[in-house]
């Protein structure tokens, strides 16, 4: 009958410095269905390594291997585990529990790798540890029973896919006499069902009781005797194939990945914090960009978006601007017969000391035109404003802004009022307010009188600091600009001045804002990138601490892929809770900054929140891929045995 295992020229060597050392030396060896076989020897004979070989948790370094029939020295790493799976039972001399789960989710593990309904394999579980009297310690966990009770939990588990192959490396070497034995009639059992067993033992007794005795010495077999029949052979379920498997074990592991962050809170958290402060920055630094863009885009609004302004000088920023004095009262009268020019006037600005009987005040005094207040949106609260009779005549007289009022005069009424602009008697004629927010520095008192008198009467000069041109509503902005710049260059001879209306300033504040904006989140941005770091070297912490789990859950049948998506998911889940978590701080940062400065304004973008969760999530499985990839790479032997 064609053995089920066969292995010819099996040799293992292993480095050590510059020499190499041989632990098995051309092994040639028959395994039976059916049989109880005994492998002993001394410590370091090399039974354990030939163990590992013919569990496929570990390749020989020349030879070959056949089992059932099948050549497995060019098989890649998920088709060794598919063997495993389906075939082979693993009872480890130290158990190798999983410690996160109770007696029955250790014993489920093969059979979720194998694709098992979640009922049917909890009802298989439950059945086992019932069967090997276990049955009133199904949500224990390892931690919770003893020596004996963990080993029959070991053997639930190699049996839970069928258990074919039962590899039991010193399966009572932690044992007391009465468990070890105890075992032993176990597998005796199991063994007259029909299970192949293969023991490792250095225990004369323990090999007494199998059929057939394997004695090794110093890496090669010295003697191969049998002492009982071939019992028949254990039947086994086909593994399950198809979508539902696999949505199941994609299911389970990401049971698993949460059981593992909720087992160690606080790390996940630290993991965290760099993606929580990231996303929580992005989230901010674009809501309060778009808020304030638009609150200044309203208030611009609110001031006129038909009006021109005309200064001396090239542009904002130009040194030279002071010193030129090209704009005068002629060239605001030429640009008030355009027909372009719905209202024109000109600007001329100054300071004094306003005094009305005990009370004196720093006033930002404005020399202004008759078409002023109505370009500028303000609204007249009380009085009148100027007529051109007062401009023509340099008449004293002022309008004064509600805030200036309320300091100059408290509840008196302001009209009639005469107040020292200097040493200028000035008669309040009208109180105005502006509608929109001003630009520049601000004032306890804003005062306004004609623009002539101010020339005449204050500043003593013959030129205006600006120009404002109203533009008429059938005329576009960028026409009327064109115009208003042929006629002051034709009347200067060359361009001295330069143009701005709210259009221009509205640009320049968006792309300012949208560059601050930029600038912030790419600082958002980095942060975000180093707490993916930060994920990347707890998650390969992570794979160094559970080394051990990742070798057991390879020895019971896991692939690849198996592994790797159970350590994406818990990347991911962090990155992702994380961002939830950012999200929740930055709209909690925000709410609490709209109640201490009422007059921000944070406007939360839906892209951006939704950007965030995505990039939390890229980044987990960016930062999560290399150590995932690691932990699915690792040999199962050496992870077996690594402290």
């Amino acid at each position: 009958m064609e053995p089920l295992i066969r292995i010819r020229g099996i040799r293992r060597e292993y480095a050590a410095g510059d020499q190499r050392i041989a632990v098995l030396k051309d092994i040639d060896l028959d395994i039976h269905a059916g049989e109880m076989v005994a492998i002993v020897g001394q410590s370091g004979s090399g039974k354990s390594t030939l163990m590992n070989i013919l569990g496929f948790l570990d390749r020989p370094t020349a030879g070959t291997y056949s089992f059932a029939g099948r050549a497995i020295a060019d098989l890649p790493p998920d088709d060794l585990a598919e063997l495993r799976r389906e075939h082979f039972g693993f009872i480890f001399q130290r158990y190798q529990l999983l410690g996160d789960l109770d007696a029955v989710g250790n014993v489920e593990v093969p059979a979720i790798y194998k694709g098992m309904a979640r009922g049917a394999r909890r009802d298989r579980a439950r059945a086992l540890l019932t069967r090997l009297g276990l049955g009133d310690r199904l949500d224990h966990r390892p931690g919770e029973l003893s020596g004996g009770q963990q080993q029959r939990v070991s053997v639930a588990r190699a049996l839970m896919n069928g258990g074919e192959v039962i590899l039991a490396d010193e399966p009572t070497g932690a044992l007391d006499s009465a468990s070890g034995a105890e075992l032993m009639r176990l597998l005796q059992e199991l063994h007259g069902e029909g299970h192949t067993i293969v023991i490792v033992t250095h225990d004369p007794g323990i090999a007494a009781m199998c059929d057939r005795i394997v004695e090794m010495r110093d890496g090669v077999i010295i003697s191969d005797s049998k002492t009982g029949a071939v019992a028949q052979t254990a039947q086994r379920d086909p593994a399950k194939q198809g979508l539902a498997p696999a949505l199941d074990r994609l299911r389970e592991a990401f049971v698993m990945a949460v059981r593992a962050m909720t087992a160690h809170r606080m790390r996940s958290f630290l993991t965290m914090l760099g993606i929580i402060i990231g996303i929580a920055s992005v989230v901010s630094v674009v809501a309060l960009g778009q808020g304030t863009q638009q609150q200044v885009l309203q208030n611009i609004s609110s001031i006129g978006s038909n009006t021109i302004d005309i200064r001396n000088g090239a542009g904002f920023g130009d040194r030279s601007a002071n010193r030129i004095r090209a704009l005068t009262a002629e060239d605001a009268e030429a640009l008030s017969v355009q027909p372009y020019a719905a209202g024109v006037s000109p600007t001329v600005s100054a300071s004094a000391t306003i005094r009305h009987g005990a009370t004196e005040l720093s006033a930002s005094v404005t020399g202004v035109g008759v078409e002023y207040f109505a370009a500028r949106a303000f609204r007249t609260m009380s009085g009148v404003t100027f007529d051109r009779a007062a401009v023509a005549t340099h008449a004293q007289e002022a309008v004064v802004d509600t805030d200036g009022a309320t300091e100059l005069f408290g509840e008196a009424d302001p009209v009639g009022q005469v107040v020292m602009m200097g040493r200028v008697p000035v008669r309040i004629v009208g109180v105005v307010e502006a509608s929109g927010t001003s630009f520049g520095p601000r004032s306890a008192l804003n005062l306004f009188i004609p623009f002539t008198t101010a020339m005449a009467r204050l500043s003593g000069q013959n030129y205006v600091d600006s120009i404002s041109v109203r533009v008429a509503d059938d005329y576009g902005m960028d026409t009327a600009e064109a115009l208003i710049t042929s006629l002051l260059t034709t009347r200067h001879g060359k361009q001295d001045f330069f143009l701005t209306n709210t259009d221009t300033i509205r640009e320049a504040i968006t792309s300012t804002t949208r560059t601050l904006t930029l600038l912030i989140s790419g600082i958002a941005v980095i942060s975000l990138l180093v707490g993916g770091v930060g994920v990347m070297n707890i998650m390969l912490v992570s794979v160094t601490e559970r080394t051990k789990e990742i070798g057991v859950r390879i020895a019971v049948g896991a692939r690849r892929s198996d592994i790797i998506t159970q350590f994406l998911i818990e990347a991911v889940l962090v990155c992702l809770l994380g961002g939830i978590l950012g999200i929740a701080l930055a709209l909690g940062l925000g709410e609490a900054l709209t109640m201490a400065v009422p007059q921000m304004s944070l406007i939360y973008s839906t892209t951006s929140i939704v950007v965030a969760v995505i990039s939390s999530s890229v980044i987990g499985v960016t930062f999560g891929f290399l150590p995932a990839r690691a932990a699915s790479r690792l040999d199962p032997v050496e992870a077996l045995t690594r402290e």
